[in-house]
């Protein structure tokens, strides 16, 4: 959705979701490159939306809503993992985070703490990875999304 960036958007928003009975899996915020705007993307199951997004049109500040489905989406989070780690297999760890793209940003005696962004299901992969070595403590932002406008992306990270 594009808003106005206006106190009590995003609660009026939330709640129209909310007193349907969907539930919000994710749920991001921010502004667009437009002043005085803001992107919602909110991520629901829901077989029909076709309804919420007519009653959505309808609040003051709601500028545009667009439902986008998996396949004509580009989505991303931001992920930041802290992993338990000795001396013994910190290299390891160190190389396997590399190869998902994940950046160290704290090192600490016992764990490593590393960023990266993606795809949910290539944060998922990263932190199946990293499980055997003991995952302490995870964040993620709310999925962010835009509508796809080619096929660039998926032949891009091999998966045309």
């Amino acid at each position: 959705m594009i808003v106005e960036d206006k106190p009590g958007v995003l609660s009026r928003v939330a709640s129209m979701f909310s007193n349907r009975g969907f539930n919000i899996h994710s749920l991001a915020v921010g502004p667009t490159h437009v002043a005085g705007r803001s992107h919602i993307t909110v991520v629901v199951d829901a077989p029909e939306l076709e309804q919420l997004k007519k009653q959505l049109h309808k609040l003051v500040n709601v500028i545009k809503v667009t439902e986008l489905d998996r396949v004509d989406a580009l989505e991303s989070e931001v992920m930041i993992a802290r992993i338990s780690c000795d001396p013994v297999n910190r290299g390891e760890i160190g190389d396997t985070a590399g190869l998902f793209g994940a950046r160290m940003v704290d090192l600490a005696p016992n764990s490593i703490t590393f960023e990266m962004a993606g795809t949910p299901e290539h944060l998922a992969s990263f932190v199946d990875h990293m499980k055997p070595y003991g995952v302490i403590d995870l964040v993620k932002s709310g999925r962010v999304a835009m509508k796809k406008i080619s096929d660039v992306a998926r032949i891009a990270v091999g998966q045309a």
